[in-house]
């Protein structure tokens, strides 16, 4: 479960991130979708502890900040940051050892050959395109095994078979319990896959469906109906509940 509770984050005087109150249960898959400059990243950096910020956010009732929660979740960045001068197999033997993983040699072969990167073990960081880089950050956040995975802008650059098989992945995390938050504006790339959707617009969470809510119901026109004002705001007041405190 990811808990994000009255979460706020100021640039200075810029109200980047207003108040935002948001769940994604257990084993379900979240899309935080909004234009560019929605404050869509923000939320997902203040989730993965890279910004400071007001508010609590919780996973799986821990914390985000403690070491228990940092053990059991995954973060794969919309600009992925490899380092130059590690291979492929070195950044997932560097993961490894970071997170003290017991994951077999096979089943990183097994998770890197899903993704076309097999053949690329030896090559350095710096020698990928964006797209490789994409995938070793996807790769990275995979062998962790984590309880909640967050993925910002996960399919641009990505090929369209590297779109498919990232797709699958997800199905997959789903099905074994696994929480996912995704972050997109990108709407075609998640109409298969959404079971909540909270819809930012200006640093505010404007509107939350969940599938099952609105069934038979095209996602396009709930979030054109109210990011062009077609609608008041539709958030569902009992994703907000409860409190948690960092």
């Amino acid at each position: 479960m990811l808990e994000v509770q009255h979460l706020t984050k100021k640039y200075g005087k810029n109200l980047a991130v207003d108040d935002v109150s948001f769940v994604v249960e257990t084993g379900r898959i979240g899309i935080l979708l909004g234009p560019n400059g929605a404050g869509k990243s923000t939320v997902i950096k203040s989730v993965a502890g890279l910004l400071r910020y007001e508010g609590g956010i919780g996973i799986n009732q821990k914390p985000s900040k403690s070491l228990e929660a940092k053990r059991i979740f995954a973060y794969v960045p919309e600009i992925p940051a490899l380092f130059q001068s590690l291979t492929v197999a070195e950044h997932m033997e560097y993961i490894r050892r970071a997170y003290n993983l017991d994951i077999r040699d096979e089943e990183i072969d097994s998770i890197l050959e899903r993704f076309e990167l097999d053949d690329k073990k030896d090559k350095l960081g710096e020698e990928l395109s964006k797209g490789m880089m994409q995938k070793v950050s996807i790769c990275c956040a995979l062998i962790i095994k984590p309880q909640v995975i967050l993925l910002d802008e996960p399919m641009v650059g990505l090929d369209p078979k590297a779109i498919k098989e990232l797709k699958e992945v997800i199905l997959e995390l789903k099905q074994q319990g696994v929480t996912i938050l995704i972050s997109t504006h990108m709407l075609e790339m998640i109409q298969e896959l959404w079971e909540d959707v909270f819809v930012m617009q200006k640093g505010r969470i404007i509107a939350s469906y969940r599938r099952e809510d609105v069934a038979g119901q095209n996602l396009d026109e709930l979030f054109f109906s109210v990011t062009e004002g077609g609608e008041e705001d539709k958030s569902d007041p009992s994703l907000k509940d409860g409190e948690l405190h960092e």
